[in-house]
């Protein structure tokens, strides 16, 4: 368990890669062993969700992606003890160059046998948050080759002013690739060890693809944003459902320190 809080050692070419290209592949950040535990705790109430979902055939595209769940931390302690692991906190405040972040939320994307692509987007369209301080944490919970569809990223779009106004559908899919193409942005997809994790910031475009195995490809995602960051008035509808359930009672303007945001890692805590 010590391997959720203990350090991990970035050097400064790893944090101005992620400066650079908006994401970071990290290697054996945690031991394969840790994450087959959690995958038994974390994998209950997602398959339980994917029954009400019923069958994937009948399904947009959205939601043949993935099976989606989120703060598990909050219906269960043994989930809440690896959301608020120190050793990622600390890694997405370090990539940041904040002093320490808060949660934004987590959530469990499950792609199964047979699941579809994941179009093209960028995750912070959908945050109400003042600034673009905000990473997601990626962690996969089996080794997850091509085949599975891994997470690809798009270098250098953190920076591009492209669907940013554009909720993941086959309209962004359509879109965003057009226009990634029209610049010749390269695509980087690669497999993943078990105790592998990337991390992308909230404007990097980001796609992944089908599930061509006969295995479910499970991951847990954690979103950490500044420990200062303020609540900003919401600009669509996704937005404010957003903000209704993962800060909700928080001010627009205000630090979102809300029950549901705690701080995971600060520097003036350590």
């Amino acid at each position: 368990m010590n391997d959720l809080h203990a350090p991990f050692t970035l050097t400064a070419e790893n944090i101005e890669f992620y400066h650079e290209n908006g994401f970071i592949h990290l290697k054996h950040v945690f031991d394969a062993g840790l994450l087959l535990h959690y995958r038994k705790i974390i994998e209950q109430p997602v398959l339980e969700s994917a029954v009400q979902k019923g069958d994937p055939a009948e399904r947009d595209t959205y939601h043949r992606a993935f099976i989606q769940v989120t703060n598990l931390w909050e219906r269960n302690p043994d989930v809440r003890e690896f959301v608020f692991g120190k050793r990622l906190a600390r890694i997405a405040a370090e990539l940041m160059r904040v002093g320490g972040v808060r949660l934004y939320h987590d959530q469990a994307l499950f792609k199964e046998p047979g699941g579809g692509f994941t179009p093209w987007h960028a995750d912070q369209q959908y945050w109400p948050l003042a600034s673009d301080a905000c990473v997601t944490a990626w962690i996969p919970l089996q080794d997850t080759p091509v085949e599975m569809g891994p997470i690809a990223f798009a270098p250098g779009s953190h920076g591009f002013d492209i669907g940013r106004d554009l909720a993941i559908s086959d309209r962004s899919e359509q879109i965003i690739s057009a226009e990634l193409s029209e610049l010749n942005t390269s695509v980087l997809e690669r497999p993943f060890d078990l105790g592998d994790v990337s991390f992308h910031a909230g404007w990097t475009l980001h796609r992944a693809g089908g599930n061509n195995s006969d295995r479910t490809r499970a991951v847990m995602t954690i979103i950490y944003m500044d420990e200062n960051m303020r609540l900003a008035e919401e600009l669509s509808e996704t937005q404010q459902t957003d903000r209704e359930a993962f800060c909700p009672d928080v001010t627009p303007g205000t630090v979102i320190n809300s029950p549901k945001n705690p701080v995971l890692f600060s520097r003036d805590l350590t």
